[in-house]
């Protein structure tokens, strides 16, 4: 299309770069007036424009010999991620709806044990060390596969930090309880599809505390799970709730759960927002050094596994690419293999590709 018939809201479907290779203009990328003046001063005369719906892509059938050679060349497996059956997933889904559907409950504490020991046995009987979230999906209700989202990941980024199988079991059960205190809010805070007020928001803040003072009275809950649960939303800067203790007296469970649970609210959609990509809460997690504990991120980031060995990626340059290795220190920066050239991109590693990210 003519560049002098553009309008805002179009959808352009190619990507512009300098001289340097750098991204002006991504593919994909809602144009605005601004834009489209910026394509009229560079003189451009016309662009592609996407309309319609799209098809699905079966990219697999354009990968050319050249470049499977270079894939199959390249291809380094992925580390061993959590395998959670659907028979589990079933089992974990039951017991984590009547865990917080009866907190007063005799079985309310082997409950838990019993969804920790099965989050245990799938992390332990391949060894996993990541996991792709994904692929944990228990339950279509928020609460439910939030708890079992944070107490998985919890549980690979405690085994990460070098903790025994004690702790990383115990530090599931808090994952699994970290917001068992919400069902003391009242249901109209609770659910409220919209912003809270500042009201709404201190009393939303005492979930924490009504989680410990619930699990308090339960026989058999650890200390370490209990402080875990109570200090979950702290940040070392100290400005976190309930009380606002800084880095020195924050317990090293809930170090790992301020982390994790901040990563699955931001990628979670709900009625009232939805959810950013992973690479975009990743992104958002690393700029919060200032909060959280840094030798947690670190391992956390080494647990996540954003693109696998296998998945086919959109470049900024405009390219598709097969992913063929994952750096376990760059989570967005795998090294991906163009499928039509061949040509390789080690984002992490080579300085030529610094410019160059992954799109989808």
């Amino acid at each position: 299309m003519s560049v002098r018939l553009l309008k805002p809201g179009m959808i352009i479907d190619q990507s512009f770069v300098d001289k340097t290779n750098r991204i002006l203009i991504a593919r994909k990328t809602a144009l605005d007036d601004f834009l489209i003046n910026e394509l009229r001063k560079m003189g451009i005369s016309g662009v592609y424009i996407r309309e319609g719906k799209e098809e699905p892509e079966d990219l697999n059938n354009e990968i050319t010999p050249q470049a499977q050679e270079v894939i199959e060349k390249l291809h380094v497996p992925d580390r061993t991620k959590v395998q959670l059956s659907e028979s589990v997933k079933k089992r974990v889904s039951e017991g984590i709806q009547f865990i917080y559907s009866d907190t007063e409950n005799s079985s309310f504490v082997n409950t838990a044990e019993t969804i920790s020991d099965e989050l245990m046995k799938a992390i332990t009987e391949n060894d996993a060390v990541a996991l792709n979230i994904d692929a944990l999906k228990v339950s279509d209700e928020y609460t439910f596969k939030h708890s079992v989202d944070v107490a998985t990941m919890a549980m690979i980024v405690a085994k990460q930090e070098g903790m025994d199988e004690n702790d990383i079991y115990h530090i599931g059960v808090a994952g699994l309880l970290h917001d068992v205190g919400k069902s003391k809010i009242p249901n109209e805070v609770l659910n409220k599809p919209g912003r809270l007020t500042d009201d709404e928001f201190a009393i939303m803040k005492q979930h924490s505390v009504y989680g410990y003072r619930i699990l308090k009275e339960k026989e058999g809950i650890p200390g370490e799970v209990l402080m875990g649960v109570l200090q979950h939303h702290e940040k070392i800067n100290g400005s976190g709730y309930p009380m606002g203790v800084p880095n020195q007296q924050i317990c090293p469970y809930a170090r790992i759960l301020s982390i994790v649970d901040i990563y699955d609210a931001l990628v979670t959609e709900r009625p009232y927002k939805k959810g950013f990509s992973q690479s975009d809460a990743l992104e958002m997690i690393m700029s919060m050094t200032h909060e959280l504990d840094i030798d947690a991120m670190k391992c956390f980031l080494n647990s996540v596994i954003l693109y696998p060995v296998g998945s086919i990626v959109s470049l900024s340059n405009g390219e598709k690419a097969r992913v063929v290795q994952n750096n376990p220190s760059y989570p967005l920066r795998p090294k991906v293999v163009s499928i039509r050239s061949g040509k390789v991109y080690d984002l992490s590693e080579d300085v030529n590709c610094a410019s160059v990210i992954i799109m989808e």
